[in-house]
């Protein structure tokens, strides 16, 4: 049944499974890289914050895509996979709608609602995920989004090496 309001489309089927998780990143300038010799896997092109009314929670990241593709000199065409963070399904048919994304390209190893939605580790597990498939499917350019509870939406673009 719906749980949020009568009639809705929101249940226990449609919602990721809160998880337990952590991630970590090193995210370091280039000449730094070099110095401590490290091989970068990927690049940070853009990102963007916004937000949205609290009502239209879950869609902050129809405004912060267009604001990073922006800093980047990109379009949603030259993107080659998504990661899109999945706390309900609507949230994501929302957001693929809106945008006109290619479902094809978004989640391509699986969302929170199969994986889980680890909510302090949420951010570093996608992006981490994006970066694997890039390098899996020898793609170049990576979008990675999140919506946060109160209307909050975050994307970044990046680039793989």
């Amino acid at each position: 049944p719906p749980v949020f309001k009568e009639n809705g489309t929101v249940t226990a089927g449609t919602s990721s499974a809160l998880c337990d998780g952590a991630a970590a990143l090193v995210i370091a300038d280039e000449e730094w890289a070099k110095a401590e010799g490290l091989k970068p896997l990927a690049r940070i092109l853009s990102y963007a914050s916004v937000g949205v009314a609290p009502d239209h929670m879950g869609l902050g990241p129809v405004k912060a895509v267009p604001k990073a593709l922006s800093l980047a000199n990109l379009s949603l065409s030259d993107i080659d996979l998504i990661e899109l963070n999945e706390a309900f399904a609507v949230q994501v048919i929302a957001v693929e709608r809106e945008l006109g994304l290619n479902h094809e390209k978004v989640n391509v190893h699986g969302g929170a609602i199969a994986l889980g939605h680890p909510i302090g580790a949420t951010g570093a597990k996608i992006l981490t995920t994006l970066i694997y498939a890039l390098r899996t499917y020898d793609k170049q350019f990576g979008l990675v989004t999140l919506c946060v509870g109160g209307g909050q939406g975050v994307a970044m673009v990046i680039e793989r090496l």
